[in-house]
């Protein structure tokens, strides 16, 4: 039989453009761990406000050097909460409680610690009206900050979207879905912070 090589070359470019094309999907799955990574920060940031009541996370995560390495507290220290407004620290080793009382007086906790024997407390004083306010405050602009990031992040992977699409590598119809389902997954984690930050908001208002 009389073999066609514009059949054969049809075929190849066929099968070449079926592999150039890609899914919206994995352009969107792409930037999920980086919206996860933005909650994350927040949440962190967020533990470093104090609210009315003591927690470890206010003091867990400072940073302490020790023989010329940073170490966060709790990797040196127990931390628990006696009574709502104190919090109490008991190194591993007495050798830490220098450093470690340097890094707690250079800290924002709006505390003094006091060393006692072994251990250091902090007593955390009632938030004034004042101070609140310019807690809630902080808390909004860390906020706002993630929310930036997100919405980077949401432009980006439409970016790609639209350029996949000129480039013929996605068909019209998924360029939309590919819009609808990124819009979702924005909200989604737009929901997540909101959630975060209200809740971070009541235990500042006590």
């Amino acid at each position: 039989p009389k073999i066609s090589f514009r059949n054969i070359n049809d075929e190849a470019l066929s099968h070449f453009m079926s592999e150039e094309r890609i899914s919206y999907k994995d352009i969107i799955e792409k930037i999920k761990p980086e919206l996860e990574k933005v909650v994350n920060f927040l949440n962190r940031e967020l533990q470093k406000i104090r609210a009315e009541r003591a927690s470890p996370s206010l003091v867990e995560n400072i940073s302490v050097g020790y023989f010329g390495k940073i170490y966060s507290l709790k990797q040196l220290a127990a931390i628990s909460i006696p009574q709502p407004r104190e919090i109490l620290i008991q190194p591993w080793d007495k050798s830490y409680i220098e450093e470690i009382v340097k890094s707690l007086e250079k800290s924002s906790i709006g505390a003094s610690p006091i060393v006692d024997k072994a251990l250091i407390r902090i007593t955390l004083p009632p938030l004034s009206e004042e101070f609140r306010n310019d807690l809630i405050r902080l808390v909004i602009e860390k906020q706002e900050q993630v929310k930036k990031t997100i919405r980077k992040w949401r432009d980006e992977a439409w970016k790609e979207i639209q350029e996949a699409f000129r480039e013929s590598k996605l068909s019209e119809d998924d360029k939309y879905k590919g819009k609808d389902e990124l819009e979702d997954l924005i909200k989604e984690f737009q929901e997540k912070i909101e959630e975060i930050v209200q809740k971070k908001k009541k235990e500042i208002e006590g």
